[in-house]
């Protein structure tokens, strides 16, 4: 069970990074062209190891913000310049969930080809619909296409 947790939690704070990543960039090009200079935040320093930016991020976040960024609809968090967000979509059959995309069968049918070949052009269309849905959240400002999959070694 603590294996089941830790790998839970890591991958939320994977997706907290990834989130606090884009927020800062966004942060870095808006005070660029406002000419403001600020130090920037550890987790933000791109040349730092991933490591060390989830300890900074963590460390600035308080304990509710920490619990509330654990349910699958995680708020935004201003001071850090993390934006609202969801992450509960897995894609390993597909992300239908989204709307317009292919189903594939649950991830058992698939195994159970024995064809690597066909999961992996599978696992290739799943990508280039992921793509799409995500480029058009970005043109409508839209934070809400948080995606994982456990095609490991796919």
């Amino acid at each position: 069970m603590d294996t089941i947790r830790c790998e839970v939690l890591r991958k939320v704070l994977f997706q907290i990074l990834i989130a606090a990543v884009m927020s800062c960039i966004l942060a870095e090009v808006v005070r660029a062209q406002s000419g403001a200079k600020e130090a920037t935040p550890a987790y933000s320093d791109l040349s730092l190891a991933i490591d060390m930016r989830v300890d900074d991020l963590v460390s600035r976040m308080t304990l509710e913000e920490k619990v509330l960024q654990m349910q699958h609809s995680a708020p935004a968090i201003p001071r850090l310049g993390i934006p609202a967000y969801e992450w509960e979509t897995e894609a390993l059959h597909g992300i239908w969930q989204r709307g317009y995309a292919t189903l594939f069968p649950q991830v058992i049918g698939m195994a159970a080809t024995w064809d690597t070949r066909l999961i992996h052009r599978e696992a290739e269309v799943i990508a280039t619909e992921t793509r799409a849905h995500y480029s058009q959240a970005q043109r409508e400002g839209n934070h809400n296409l948080v995606l994982w999959t456990d095609f490991v070694g796919a």
